[in-house]
């Protein structure tokens, strides 16, 4: 099945439901920063959680920063999730590597740490990003996000990740995130009844592997509560926005004697971008049209 996001709704609106397919964009991340078995999970959850919170915003544009900082060998993930199904992200070390955990599952608590922070960064479009910033629980992802939720932003809310990667890269990557919104909160039996519905779920990754399709999922779990799937399926893909363009504008920051130093020493620059792993040049003659124009600038000021 290809990448992508649906919205449902139930019990009149009471319930809010999204799930997304991310195996195709998690198997681009892994391929691009060489990452390990546990790696690739860490950052694929992650990559699903980012795009599950970036889609209930409404204008387009709107953007969500996860950043997991914990104290485990992984070093740290970075999360940019867009409302228009565009996700990219890195971890520290992309290449460590854990035995599985007590469960025989890849020890993704184990790799990120259970103590540290999660940083969420909202950018609704306009004016300032709203931030908030919550002690991690497991260090799983799931847990992490959902504690976030329901602390900063007071939502009853059950998040489902995962992952599935083997020998011949992820077969099988998404998420599901059901919330009872305020106008159900108070309804003790409907939020019981969720809770132990999504407790009874045996995983996401394991359905997706049955070839179950996100509609299917959300009757299974919903489809007596007055399930109303929203028209519109998103498509989601991993997507960066470097360019050599932006390369030439950051390197323009540097200014004249430290451009001219790359002209003399290194012949050029080169960059990385961390996201995407991209590589871009700017040769001797690029850097020296970044000298004439801010020498041009600078005379003309």
């Amino acid at each position: 099945m290809a990448d992508q996001l649906i919205r449902a709704t139930a019990a009149d609106g009471g319930i809010r439901c999204v799930g997304a397919i991310t195996t195709r964009l998690t198997e681009d991340a892994r391929q691009r920063h060489n990452l390990s078995y546990v790696a690739t999970a860490a950052l694929g959850r992650t990559m699903s959680a980012g795009l599950l919170l970036a889609s209930s915003m409404k204008k387009p544009g709107s953007r969500v920063n996860l950043r997991v900082r914990g104290d485990g060998p992984l070093g740290g993930i970075l999360v940019d999730a867009g409302l228009d199904g565009s996700v990219r992200g890195y971890v520290h070390n992309p290449t460590i590597e854990l035995p599985p955990n007590s469960i025989g599952k890849l020890d993704v608590g184990g790799a990120v740490g259970s103590n540290g922070f999660l940083y969420v960064v909202r950018d609704v479009g306009y004016g300032y990003p709203y931030s908030s910033t919550v002690e991690l629980v497991s260090g799983e992802i799931g847990d992490d996000v959902t504690h976030y939720l329901v602390n900063s932003e007071q939502t009853p809310s059950a998040l489902v990740l995962g992952v599935f990667v083997g020998s011949e890269g992820v077969t099988a990557a998404g998420g599901l995130l059901l919330q009872v919104l305020p106008k159900a909160a108070r309804d003790e039996a409907l939020v019981s009844t969720l809770e132990s519905r999504i407790a009874g779920l045996s995983g996401f990754t394991p359905l997706l592997k049955e070839k179950h399709t996100l509609p299917a999922i959300f009757e299974s779990l919903l489809g007596d509560l007055g399930l109303q799937l929203l028209p519109g399926v998103q498509m989601l893909r991993f997507h960066c926005g470097c360019s050599w363009e932006r390369l030439l504008g950051a390197l323009k920051l540097l200014g004249t004697e430290e451009l001219q130093d790359m002209i003399e020493k290194d012949g050029g620059a080169e960059a990385t971008c961390e996201f995407c792993k991209d590589v871009f040049h700017a040769n001797v003659s690029d850097l020296q049209r970044l000298i004439d124009d801010l020498q041009t600038e600078s005379s003309a000021r």
